[in-house]
């Protein structure tokens, strides 16, 4: 059976990019990672996809004059390997509308924080700040406003008395690190669909390690 073809973005170190690598190794994976993009050729990620094998490529967007002239080419690239499903990970670049829409539920994003609460920047220190005693993440399609979109996936975790921003976002993405994978699983599986402005999750396997969407 064809694996489905995903596409992940990135601007830094990738490090949900390896998680999702890693879970398409797997014997019974459903999805192939077929392309690894960056914005930024520093990104450290780049080297980590080679390594594994995975064909990787540049849209520098310092080289375009707007947003949509860098969107324009990053769709090409998309498209020119025939990609199915685009995942986020850590690509920090605001996407015009006419990309997102053209891309609306095959596109993915993982946030750190249970949206909809703080989306955006900083959400550790904004957690603790707040006093809320669980943070956790988000896997979410991707909608042009910041950080919304139909939840496939979150996990908590609590916060600490002593927790600083650093600390827990350690933990906390040791949790994206596990959603991510699974939602990407369940996508490639069939079991992810859009009703309306919600993901309903069927026909999945719950793992024990998280608080994920409920199954029916």
């Amino acid at each position: 059976m064809a694996r489905l073809k995903t596409a992940i973005l990135i601007s830094g170190r990738g490090s949900n990019m390896q998680a999702l690598i890693e879970a398409c190794r797997a014997p019974d994976a459903q999805a192939a990672v077929v392309l690894v993009l960056a914005n930024n050729p520093d990104a450290a990620g780049l080297a980590h996809a080679a390594a594994a094998g995975i064909p990787t490529a540049v849209v520098d967007h310092r080289s375009y004059a707007d947003r949509a002239g860098f969107d324009a080419e990053m769709d090409r690239r998309l498209k020119a390997v025939g990609t199915e499903l685009v995942c986020l990970a850590g690509f920090m670049r605001l996407l015009t509308r006419g990309f997102v829409e053209a891309w609306r539920d095959r596109m993915i994003n993982v946030h750190p924080s249970l949206l909809p609460a703080f989306p955006g920047l900083d959400t550790h220190r904004r957690a603790i700040e707040a006093g809320v005693r669980f943070a956790g993440c988000t896997v979410h399609y991707v909608r042009y406003e910041t950080d919304t979109g139909p939840i496939i996936a979150q996990a908590a975790v609590p916060v600490r008395a002593d927790d600083t921003p650093a600390t827990l976002a350690a933990r906390v993405l040791v949790e994206e690190h596990r959603i991510y994978p699974q939602a990407l699983r369940w996508i490639a599986a069939g079991c992810v669909r859009v009703a309306g402005e919600q993901a309903v999750v069927a026909g999945g396997q719950a793992p024990e390690f998280a608080s994920i969407n409920p199954l029916p």
